[in-house]
């Protein structure tokens, strides 16, 4: 049976892709950092394993490994999902404080989760393993008012393609999915109408969530020879195209 990781499991993208590959019958690490919700997320799934702790702190992520390790042996992938945003406001508007907290979980967090992953594929017998990496359609074109998040997912890529080509030697695949207004809490706004490049506020088209969850596990079950990169999954009518 394989096995992966996924972070932010609790809610949203997470809790939808966990729920995915549990029905499709993988066994599930779930991290977050509240139990309860991982708990309600594994709704007494038996391949579900809860694993609770906060990707921007090294030690736990190092200990919440480590057990995962120990209950399974080995390693088939990760989601690296968790994320966090702030609202739409200019970068001199923005306290300090809030860029180094989103700072710790979208590119310290992904950090962490994808060292200790890669770390058990290349010690694990036969080697390898995938990882995949929540990017954002942020990742190639901002939205307004979106200098922080915009400039974390783009570290995001970066860390994808660097993982992609050290991971070669040690049969460890890295890809990435870049999403756009999949109906989450986290995107509760989009019906409401959010910002605009021209300064008005639009009501945007969403997605159901689902459609990442199949996206996710579709890339997760190819071969090891075998690598979506990047992939991009939105609400069809959603202003990205052309949103420059």
């Amino acid at each position: 049976m394989q096995g992966i990781v996924i972070t932010g499991a609790g809610a949203g993208i997470g809790r939808a892709t966990a729920r995915a590959f549990l029905e499709a019958g993988w066994r599930v690490a779930l991290v977050g950092r509240r139990e309860s919700t991982l708990v309600e997320t594994a709704a007494g799934h038996g391949e579900a394993l809860i694993v609770p702790f906060d990707v921007s702190e090294p030690e736990a992520v190092a200990a919440g490994f480590a057990g995962i390790e120990a209950a399974w042996g080995r390693i088939d992938g990760l989601f690296n999902n968790a994320g966090i945003f702030l609202p739409s406001g200019m970068i001199d508007e923005i306290a300090v404080e809030d860029w180094l907290g989103l700072c710790n979980v979208n590119i310290t967090g992904m950090y962490l989760c994808a060292r200790a992953a890669f770390g058990w594929m290349r010690r694990q017998d036969p080697q390898g393993g995938r990882i995949i990496n929540n990017g954002s359609i942020s990742a190639h074109v901002p939205r307004f008012g979106s200098a922080p998040y915009t400039m974390s997912k783009h570290a995001v890529t970066g860390l994808t393609r660097a993982l992609s080509l050290d991971g070669r030697a040690f049969r460890i695949a890295c890809g990435q999915i870049d999403i756009g207004n999949a109906l989450t809490d986290m995107t509760a706004r989009m019906p409401e109408g959010v910002p605009q490049a021209d300064g008005r506020k639009a009501v945007e088209p969403v997605m159901d969530v689902a459609n990442v969850a199949r996206s996710v596990l579709h890339m997760a079950s190819l071969p090891l020879d075998a690598n979506v990169q990047f992939m991009t999954v939105m609400a069809t009518a959603m202003p990205y195209i052309g949103r420059g």
